[in-house]
């Protein structure tokens, strides 16, 4: 299993850690020809998601990313990786790569909750750590199921192959997250098999 990293700005060699203790492959996305090389999914980290989108548009990849992860390749946004991927988003920002039917509302805990921690069910994982860093949340849906909510906001999201949480699993010990994430990307991975037989 090998899963592209994009490493332009934010926590990226977090999730390359997290992708290593599970056993998974993983390279840095920084550049147009990284993204030639074979990958079952994509990680996009947290950060600043109006840098990312500038450098993202700048460096030529925005267009074939977004190809691709409407093409099916699975893909995992936390944080800053889930504004990039929304829709809609509430806070003056334009859309980016505008996959997954949601509404993220932009820096939405203000100053005084601006990092924190919280202990919250996860759908199918149980209760888990989640860091939040001036984090977003999830604050419409018009299609894409919720998996977690803390203090009533919708704080993680799946669509298809396209997963997102506010929060930050990459800076807690907990792996189970990821290992959700690399499921996605195995059972993506074993479809696209299947049909290459049948043809």
């Amino acid at each position: 299993m090998t899963i592209g990293v994009l490493a332009l700005q934010g926590a990226f060699i977090e999730h390359e850690r997290m992708l290593a203790q599970l056993g998974a492959d993983s390279f840095e996305i920084r550049q147009l020809k990284d993204i030639d090389r074979h990958m079952d999914g994509l990680i996009i980290p947290g950060g600043e998601s109006t840098v990312q989108g500038k450098l993202l548009r700048e460096l030529g990849l925005l267009q074939p990313l977004t190809e691709q992860i409407k093409s099916g390749l699975p893909v995992f946004g936390t944080c800053a990786g889930l504004i990039l991927l929304a829709k809609k988003i509430d806070g003056g920002e334009a859309p980016h790569i505008a996959v997954i039917d949601i509404t993220a509302k932009r820096n939405a805990y203000g100053r005084q909750l601006g990092s924190f921690a919280a202990n919250a069910e996860f759908k199918g994982l149980g209760v888990i750590p989640m860091t939040f860093i001036r984090a977003p949340y999830i604050s419409e849906t018009s299609g894409a199921e919720i998996l977690a909510e803390v203090d009533g906001k919708a704080v993680a999201a799946r669509q298809g192959n396209i997963l997102v949480t506010a929060f930050h699993p990459e800076l807690t010990s907990d792996l189970s997250v990821h290992r959700y994430f690399l499921g996605i990307a195995a059972e993506n991975s074993s479809k696209a098999n299947s049909a290459e037989i049948a043809v």
